[in-house]
């Protein structure tokens, strides 16, 4: 995959993320929106509901009906009757009627008593039982009784059904009894906020209170502002009044109502954003497998195509030059193939080892070893096999076991030191710290070919530090990672540390 591919498909991710985070951030503005005129309308139906219901306690308390059926009005009214002394009894103060509860109408015959709203039911009952006339019709229904007995006598008629209504005119609205009603309300609905009634008789008093408010709006700045105002839709109010709600806090309540869907909407994105970046990167990992796949694959015809041609150049020689009747010649050139021919076992080897240790078949001899007579020995191999090198030792201790496969543990050893040789500088430093349960081995040099973007990548298989096509350096870029693995297998640990001139490979294994 070239980079202007990979490009347009990074472009294309981040255009679908912001896209996504677009829809998602409207769509829950306009459910922000919807669950706020919702909270609203709320707000609006319990301020109407506690009006009425206060109008109905109300009525309870300042409107009394008396029903009667089959009773003569001049005997309901007469002196001294029961319904008089029922109406002397009745105790008005305050604008309220006081001991309704303990008016007794046992004792009239056909007597009803029903208060507040009841009444208005009391008279629609009346009015299906018996059908009401006007004046007119009962003006024309007496004249056409005369017209046909002329000696009949009017005055021996009674109304025999009497509805009779006492009402105490109280239009007071308690501002304190509507709140009350309406925070319950608000508990009811599980709805939480800060508000304030205003109550204006006229459009008079309420154009003088708005400005009254302006005025000292700036002298109380402790007073608490309102967002959003509604008003009272009630009938029962007072013709001309108005009853005003102004409120706050209705982030908090639109917040609470729509967290389930900004939750999922906030999850759909992380979820998008997360499979997308996913993707990117198994796409950025496949576009660095091509890299270290061609890169593998020049290395590999670099390293095998020098042994093949030195070895079939030795037996062109030996073919055509007559150097089979030179013995040393003929000696010289057989050597040099067989070295070239160890040379492409070993390579071979390498290959196949790594895929030994991708299939987990690996098992590891393992014994006790002295560690300190091992680093010993192998300082002492690169001495002599490089003698140009400064090699120093710090050894802490003069003797440390640890139970490790000697052949395996040793090759992950080489396969450090002989980068430190290749890529590194030339002084060499091998330290072994002791500790409780673990000991460290330290392999630095003072070469500075690792950056910190090399160091990330250090120990993948096949990787090799970008040189281009050059050749500069041998190998198919396996030493680390067969290294890592082996530690990995005996429970260890290896890292790199890069500091301004020294680069550190640290081992961290477990004691034996």
């Amino acid at each position: 995959m070239n980079d202007k591919r990979y490009k347009w498909i990074l472009y294309t991710i981040v255009a679908v993320i912001a896209i996504t985070i677009v829809i998602q951030v409207y769509w829950n503005y306009k459910n922000y929106q919807t669950n706020k005129q919702q909270l609203i309308n709320d707000v609006q139906v319990s301020l109407d509901k506690a009006v009425d219901d206060y109008y109905a306690k109300l009525a309870q308390e300042t409107t009394l009906g008396f029903s009667f059926e089959g009773v003569s009005t001049d005997k309901i009214f007469e002196e001294n009757s029961s319904f008089t002394a029922i109406l002397e009894d009745i105790d008005e103060k305050d604008g309220r009627f006081n001991n309704l509860d303990s008016i007794d109408v046992s004792e009239i015959k056909g007597a009803t008593v029903v208060r507040g709203f009841e009444v208005d039911s009391m008279m629609e009952a009346h009015n299906k039982i018996h059908k009401p006339i006007s004046v007119d019709s009962f003006k024309k229904q007496i004249k056409d009784l005369k017209a046909t007995n002329k000696d009949i006598d009017l005055s021996s008629i009674e109304m025999l059904t009497s509805k009779i209504v006492i009402s105490i005119n109280n239009d007071t609205l308690e501002l304190r009894k509507v709140d009350s009603l309406l925070k319950t309300e608000f508990k009811r609905k599980n709805i939480s906020l800060k508000s304030e009634l205003k109550y204006y008789q006229s459009d008079i008093y309420k154009e003088l209170a708005n400005k009254g408010d302006s005025l000292f709006a700036n002298k109380l700045k402790t007073k608490e502002t309102y967002t959003l105002r509604t008003v009272s839709k009630s009938t029962f109010l007072p013709k001309g009044s108005t009853l005003e709600l102004h409120f706050t806090n209705e982030t908090r309540n639109v917040l609470k109502r729509s967290i389930l869907g900004i939750l999922i909407s906030t999850l759909l994105i992380l979820a998008v954003i997360g499979c997308l970046f996913y993707l990117l990167k198994i796409i950025k990992h496949q576009k660095q497998l091509a890299e270290v796949k061609n890169d593998l694959i020049s290395n590999i015809t670099h390293e095998f195509k020098t042994p093949i041609a030195t070895i079939g150049v030795a037996l062109e020689s030996i073919s055509n030059f007559n150097a089979l009747e030179d013995k040393e010649k003929t000696k010289n050139y057989i050597n040099m193939s067989a070295n070239q021919l160890d040379k492409l076992n070993v390579m071979v080897e390498k290959l196949l080892e790594t895929a030994t240790l991708d299939s987990d078949t690996l098992e590891l001899n393992k014994e006790s070893v002295n560690i300190v007579g091992l680093l010993g020995d192998l300082v002492n191999r690169y001495k002599i096999q490089f003698s140009e090198k400064e090699f120093n030792t710090s050894l802490k201790t003069d003797h440390l076991t640890a139970h490790i496969d000697l052949f395996h543990f040793e090759n992950a050893l080489n396969n450090i030191l002989d980068n430190a040789v290749k890529y590194g500088g030339d002084l060499i430093s091998i330290d072994l710290i002791p500790k409780d349960k673990t000991f460290d081995i330290l392999i630095s040099d003072n070469g500075s070919s690792l950056t910190k973007a090399n160091k990330e990548r250090i120990f993948e298989k096949f990787y090799r530090v970008p040189k281009g096509n050059t050749h500069d350096v041998k190998g198919f870029g396996i030493g680390l990672y067969y290294t890592k693995t082996i530690i990995d297998k005996h429970s260890g640990s290896i890292e790199l540390n890069l500091a301004k001139s020294l680069t550190t490979f640290k081992i961290t294994l477990p004691n034996g």
